[in-house]
């Protein structure tokens, strides 16, 4: 009889695993990531550097005309600037290899406005080098930032100005390594020296660059780059450049009526679209400093660790990434200040935002798909990000409710979505259970990537998720609370 008991035990956990494994897994929700969008998000944090004759001559936009002998840095540190974003948690470093006034930070040889003819290292030194050598010696990934517009060269608004663009790409993109993102605004056409003419020129910004020629050429060089602009097509300007993304952000916009520089996108750009046909994400981009290049009167108005983790909530915590500008001052170097607020605001990080308290807590789910373990609500506090809880196809309304082992104070609550198979979550609450009964204490639309909610402390052992709204089943890998 023993041994009948355990073979129908046997046969009975058989039945229940083999009836598991034909649970069919969820349908993408198109549109959906491609595998470096998916590693981009997972970036979330990483820094601008914005170093050009601006430094020297206190402006912001150099008109073209610039001397190139302006440019005489005591020193350039990038491995200074690298070790300090390293430290401070930054996980990659874009440079401004060429601003709007055409200052070339590489000796190219398609033009002498150029470091080349700087008494900077006697002519001899390359501060794109320097960078991405210092990048990869530190683990960082690099980036350029190449100004489609130019004030300074004479056949600017030609087809000729073009094929200049085009041949400092290829400098860019076959001397310097690995770049991972190719970042380019919608500053196009203006006032300018061009040459020498020094008058006012506009372009078509939808058809002059001929993006996509510009584009396949570079991807021909380097598969893996993303491209940043107002439209993408891998990564989309927020709409502003105050470190705020949407508090609704969808990764989704149709971009074919885009181009950078396109006025009048600012919402759009901010929030995204819940119908949009491609997964464009939003990147904020904001100075640590009123201005973008260096100035010393602006060495009292650094941003303080706390506006820094602001700006986090308000970017990395709406399922944004944060490119944060730090500019190196006119030694070549991170200004002291600067460096300590980067300190101060990893401290904060440190603080708020590590101590999980919902790691590997007790779950319970209101609907589980297929009732298969494979889904059910532990999926969000195993640390697994490959991991998720997911409901029945058709469920777009459910609760997943966190037991802590001891009560304790939550501040802020951490949710994540499963984007490889598309953005889904429209609206959501967060309830936390006060003597008994359950009281709201969060609300919101988009999930994404990644979103923070600063909530008013709260001191509970259970916390409830309750999704409101969803464009299919819900799909979420992670749930932190600190």
């Amino acid at each position: 009889m023993k041994k009948i008991v355990i073979s129908t035990f046997f046969c009975v956990g058989l039945l229940i695993s083999g009836l598991s494994q034909k649970v069919t897994p969820p349908a993408p929700v198109y549109p959906v990531p491609s595998a470096r969008q998916l590693a981009w998000h997972r970036l979330e944090t990483y820094a601008f550097i914005h170093f050009t004759t601006n430094t020297f001559t206190d402006k912001e936009w150099g008109f073209g005309d610039e001397d190139p002998k302006i440019f005489n840095p005591a020193t350039v540190d990038a491995n200074q600037w690298a070790s300090v974003l390293k430290q401070t948690g930054f996980k990659a470093m874009i440079l401004t290899t060429k601003h709007h006034d055409g200052f070339a930070l590489w000796p190219s040889k398609y033009t002498d406005h150029s470091v080349k003819n700087s008494p900077w290292k006697n002519g001899k030194g390359d501060v794109v080098k320097e960078a991405s050598d210092a990048a990869r010696k530190a683990g960082l990934k690099f980036g350029v930032y190449l100004s489609p517009w130019d004030r300074n060269r004479a056949d600017y608004g030609t087809p000729s100005y073009i094929t200049y663009y085009r041949n400092q790409l290829k400098e860019l993109f076959t001397n310097y390594g690995p770049i991972f993102e190719m970042w380019f605004d919608g500053a196009n056409g203006g006032d300018g020296y061009y040459g020498g003419t020094r008058e006012k020129r506009k372009i078509n910004g939808a058809t002059y660059y001929n993006w996509p020629t510009t584009l396949k050429l570079v991807r021909s060089m380097q598969p893996d780059v993303l491209f940043f602009s107002d439209a993408g097509p891998d990564i989309r300007w927020v709409g502003n450049e105050r470190g705020i993304a949407g508090e609704t952000n969808w990764n989704s916009i149709t971009p074919d009526t885009l181009y950078a520089g396109k006025a009048g996108i600012e919402k759009l750009l901010n929030t995204g679209s819940a119908d949009g046909t491609k997964w464009i994400s939003a990147e904020v981009d904001v100075s640590i400093r009123p201005g973008w290049f260096y100035h010393a009167s602006e060495d009292s108005k650094v941003k303080t660790p706390e506006q820094l983790f602001d700006i986090y909530l308000s970017s990395v915590g709406r399922g944004s990434n944060l490119l944060l500008n730090i500019p190196p001052d006119r030694n070549g170097v991170f200004h002291p200040t600067d460096v300590a607020s980067l300190e101060g605001f990893k401290k904060l990080l440190d603080e708020r935002l590590t101590n999980n308290l919902a790691k590997q807590a007790r779950v319970k789910a209101s609907n589980i798909r297929g009732n298969a373990a494979l889904y059910n609500g532990a999926k969000i506090t195993d640390g697994n990000q490959n991991t998720y809880w997911a409901t029945d196809d058709g469920v777009t309304a459910a609760d997943v409710e966190v037991e802590l082992p001891k009560v304790k104070k939550i501040s802020y609550v951490l949710l994540q979505e499963y984007i490889a198979l598309g953005q889904r979550v429209s609206a959501f609450s967060v309830e936390a259970q006060e003597n008994g009964s359950w009281k709201e204490i969060a609300t919101g639309t988009t999930i994404g990537y990644k979103r923070i909610l600063r909530i008013d402390p709260v001191v509970t052992s259970k916390i409830r998720v309750r999704i409101t709204g969803s464009k299919a089943a819900p799909l979420i890998s992670n749930l932190a609370l600190y």
